[in-house]
């Protein structure tokens, strides 16, 4: 049985928003704020903070109104955008549409998340020893930045297509 392009675009969008969803509520019942659990020593580890502001917390010092428009009218406007654009793009490469499907279903979980509980719950952590360190972020934030690292492969694709 093969999909209906707009159906798999759905269920992509909806499976990264699962999995972000349900990792989040198995942190917030399981895990206490700023708790450390480590996963590989103290270079993958799992603590838990609520973010008030969008990426690594900028935005979290803004004031409601502002913070109600940057971060929730803003964004869910963007996405509804994205997401007209790819159901309505039908010469879309499959590589992009994917890329689309993470980046919207990483944002509408974090907006999800902003809009229920006034802040995004974060809680994985990585540090390689001074050569590579992260903020503290989530499957949303992994499923954005891997749509992004996707659409940068897709643009260069493209263009070599095309010479």
């Amino acid at each position: 049985m093969k999909l209906s392009r707009n159906l798999s675009i759905i269920l992509l969008i909806v499976a990264n928003i699962a999995l972000d969803q349900i990792s989040k509520f198995i942190v917030r019942a399981k895990i206490g704020q700023h708790e450390v659990i480590e996963l590989i020593g103290d270079t993958f580890i799992m603590t838990k903070v609520e973010n008030e502001g969008a990426f690594l917390g900028m935005g979290s010092d803004l004031g409601p109104t502002l913070k109600w428009i940057l971060l929730l009218i803003l964004p869910v406007i963007v996405l509804g955008g994205v997401i007209y654009y790819i159901l309505t793009n039908k010469t879309l490469d499959r590589l992009s549409l994917i890329a689309f499907c993470c980046i919207i279903g990483g944002g509408i979980a974090n907006v999800f998340d902003r809009f229920m509980y006034g802040s995004v719950t974060d809680f994985f952590h990585i540090d390689l020893g001074g050569v590579f360190r992260t903020g503290i972020f989530n499957f949303a934030d992994m499923s954005v930045s891997f749509g992004m690292i996707l659409l940068i492969i897709a643009s260069f694709t493209q263009k070599k297509q095309k010479n």
